[in-house]
């Protein structure tokens, strides 16, 4: 169940304005009965300022009424009105500085093991740029010599969950379509990569 913004705080505006019992203030804000018995007691959040939460539109007063009038009853919390905000899915991901000097290993990897993958959808998984990659592509990165390549949800730069989305959506693209067998068998080979070398 959803429970409200401020917890304690909404706690102790319902103990002090309502004639709600502890058990249905603690199911409805998500906090122990002994806490919130602690809470009516005055041991617990002293001198913490109450949230109204009928003001707030986490619940209408017929509600509170409904429960005052039956102990055994639930408050239930309003849907809101405002819409939630989404979570924000375009641009750079922040890559803690501890893990920075990884990327050139995880670009390796990925350049070497997923080459379907574009520069973009590389820069967006890991948090790098189209430079980078280019520079550990061609060999020319500052650290060329030392770079070794890892898997980046090994590195922890990315989750195996959106290395796959992104895998999936860059063979989706390119027609290919190949994933790995269940069985631990090869992945089947992409049609460019059967022709064999004549002339031996």
């Amino acid at each position: 169940m959803a429970q409200p913004l401020m917890p304690k705080a909404t706690a102790v505006w319902l103990v002090d304005n309502t004639k709600l019992t502890f058990p249905q203030i603690a199911d409805f804000c998500g906090l122990h009965e002994l806490e919130v018995q602690a809470i009516a007691d005055g041991e617990v959040a002293v001198g913490m300022q109450g949230l109204d939460p009928v003001a707030a539109g986490q619940v209408t007063k017929e509600e509170i009424q409904r429960c005052e009038g039956d102990p055994e009853a639930r408050l239930v919390i309003s849907e809101p009105s405002v819409p939630m905000p989404k979570a924000r899915q375009k641009g750079a991901r922040y890559t803690p500085i501890s893990k920075r000097q990884d990327r050139p290993d995880a670009i390796a990897w990925l350049l070497r093991n997923y080459p379907e993958l574009s520069d973009a959808q590389i820069s967006r998984l890991i948090g790098t740029t189209k430079p980078t990659i280019n520079s550990v592509r061609d060999r020319s990165h500052r650290n060329a010599p030392n770079i070794k390549p890892q898997s980046p949800v090994y590195l922890g730069l990315c989750s195996a969950a959106d290395l796959e989305k992104m895998v999936a959506i860059a063979r989706s693209r390119a027609g290919a379509n190949r994933a790995p067998t269940a069985e631990g068998g090869e992945a089947a080979p992409a049609p460019e990569a059967e022709t064999t070398p004549s002339g031996e």
